[in-house]
């Protein structure tokens, strides 16, 4: 496993790859992809159990969906920065029949992706229904999701919440993105969503919360501890406080860049507090 000062430069070099991917189109999700950081580089570098190699079975190995697929830049960053496709491939974002679209697909038969994402609020169906698979194939691996919180507005979310822990999916950890924006505003402004953690300790979930998301450290050990919580009933629900637009002054506090790309000049200025760590592709 790489230490903690390897994971966190891996995290600025995927600030770099997210600024870089969607500067260059002039198109994508920068806000939600930065604030989300820690969380795909902990996920796939210290909390999941991978096999080498990749298929869509994903038998015998640990399963991650993403149900908010607008934030595709720091999942494609991730993917390829451990080792599903080549980095270079990267440079591809957005582009006419490039495997790597705005919201991930199945179609181009790129290597880490088990579903199309991107009409909120159906991740946690399809986080469900692969963990009821794994229980039907004795395969006592684990769920990943994770879910935006404006997209908990969505009705059929609360259909799948109450289904999971009424069936006891209890090898599932769906973590919610909880940093308060949406296109529109603030979530509280546009569909207020109240207590999030309570609301699913309501319906049944056993829930744990990161106070905060962008401390590599403290996700790595919420994550961690969700783990040790499943396998006793209930599914398990991380509510997860980040910041969009994290790592990049102007774009953070604010809603504006939830689908917004840099420009030139701020492209330069939001790479000079990200410096390259890794390589840029």
């Amino acid at each position: 496993m790489p230490n903690i000062q390897e994971l966190q430069d891996l995290v600025t070099q995927v600030r770099r790859d997210i600024l870089r991917m969607v500067h260059k189109v002039n198109s994508g999700h920068p806000g939600g992809s930065l604030g989300c950081t820690e969380f795909f580089v902990a996920l796939y570098n210290e909390i999941m159990d991978l096999k080498s190699g990749f298929d869509m079975d994903g038998h015998g190995e640990d399963l991650f969906f993403l149900s908010n697929g607008h934030i595709s830049p720091v999942f494609y960053s991730v993917l390829a920065r451990r080792g599903y496709f080549p980095i270079d491939e990267l440079n591809t974002f957005r582009l006419i029949d490039s495997r790597l679209q705005g919201h991930p697909t199945t179609h181009e038969g790129l290597p880490g992706i088990r579903v199309a994402s991107g009409s909120l609020g159906q991740g946690m169906s399809v986080a469900i229904g692969a963990a009821l698979a794994k229980k039907l194939n004795n395969d006592d691996h684990i769920v990943y999701s994770l879910h935006g919180d404006g997209e908990l507005q969505e009705g059929q979310n609360w259909e799948a919440i109450m289904f999971a822990a009424g069936k006891k999916v209890d090898n599932l950890i769906a973590t919610i993105d909880r940093n308060g924006q949406q296109i529109d505003g603030g979530t509280e402004d546009v569909m207020p969503l109240g207590d999030v953690a309570e609301k699913f300790k309501v319906f049944g979930w056993d829930v744990l919360e990161i106070e905060n998301g962008n401390d590599l450290e403290q996700v790595i050990a919420g994550l961690n501890e969700a783990k040790s919580r499943t396998g006793k009933g209930k599914p398990v629900c991380v509510v997860m406080t980040t910041e969009m637009g994290n790592g990049v002054d102007f774009m953070m506090h604010t809603h504006a860049w939830h689908g917004k790309a840099p420009s030139d000049e701020q492209l330069e200025i939001a790479l000079s507090q990200n410096p390259e760590t890794l390589g840029d592709y």
